[in-house]
């Protein structure tokens, strides 16, 4: 396996890579409906991708007010850090442009690994497309 690197996507010219990867995670494993994965938040985000080479295995987006979301790695490609890896671009970025505080709605069973990097849970645990999440900031 080649060294994955993560890198900030053209949300047009990556856009099948996007939604290859974002429609294998969220609406073929979870049964996400496909009018909730799709909104009008992907055009003004920035959009990350992980790849090994010139695959893509992993994605995430940024919106302009701090908010994480999307975060997906294939599922082959779990259990590598990728999610690490792409997270810490995404805050990276973030810090660059003074987003304060980030903000990302986790699924409970993956609070664990967004602790790992800084996230506090807030609020209690509610349902979005049918799926356990938690509010989660990370305050810097």
């Amino acid at each position: 396996m080649n060294k994955v690197h993560v890198r900030v996507a053209d949300w047009h010219k990556d856009n099948s890579e996007i939604r290859r990867i974002r429609e294998a995670v969220f609406i073929s494993e979870q049964h996400v409906p496909p009018e909730l994965e799709w909104d009008a938040d992907d055009a003004g985000a920035t959009h990350f991708l992980a790849c090994e080479g010139d695959y893509a295995v992993g994605t995430a987006r940024l919106l302009p007010d701090g908010e994480i979301g999307r975060v997906s790695v294939l599922k082959d490609w779990r259990g590598l850090n990728i999610g690490d890896a792409l997270m810490r671009a995404v805050i990276e970025q973030a810090e660059q442009r003074q987003l304060r505080p980030q903000r990302l709605s986790a699924q409970v069973h993956a609070a664990p690994f967004y602790e790992r990097l800084g996230f506090t849970v807030v609020g209690e645990e509610f349902l979005e497309a049918g799926l356990a999440h938690v509010d989660m900031v990370r305050k810097v």
